[in-house]
């Protein structure tokens, strides 16, 4: 499973990231790409605790049964629900969300694995290897959804 830890893994997710223009199209979903942007950036600051959302009751009862399902090599599936506090509604700058996402995986990967031990939303406690791991999947994901 790739892991954003991996430099060749962070420089290939912030060269698909360069390859989205403000109209690109989403082929799901219903965030535009600067949301979409935005949502990603919101799910970086949870990894390194700069945002906090509250653990999900369904996340407390089940989510050390279904994190095996998502720690392997096949794609999330498109569609899939997400953390409500990172849900992107509003209008963003597409630059701007763009640089930041960019700035936010260099400082992730360059602090290393030792420095991410921040709760996620449903899983609970991860270790910074499953954050590495989950956070190239989930970016992954969602550069799929926008063709990149």
């Amino acid at each position: 499973m790739y892991n954003i830890f991996e430099q060749d893994r962070t420089d290939e997710i912030i060269n698909r990231i360069l390859q989205l223009r403000p109209d690109s199209e989403p082929l799901w979903g219903k965030m535009n790409v600067t949301q979409m942007l935005a949502h990603c950036s919101s799910f970086q600051d949870i990894a390194t605790g700069d945002l906090t959302s509250a653990r999900s009751w369904l996340g407390m009862v089940i989510g050390r049964f279904v994190k095996p399902m998502f720690y392997n090599d096949k794609p999330l599936p498109q569609n899939m629900s997400t953390i409500p506090d990172i849900m992107i509604t509003d209008e963003r700058d597409f630059e701007l969300e763009r640089e930041s996402l960019i700035q936010k995986i260099i400082t992730f990967q360059h602090n290393g694995r030792d420095q991410w031990t921040a709760p996620h939303p449903f899983f609970g406690k991860l270790s910074t290897d499953e954050w590495g791991k989950g956070i190239y999947k989930h970016l992954d994901h969602h550069l799929r959804q926008f063709g990149v």
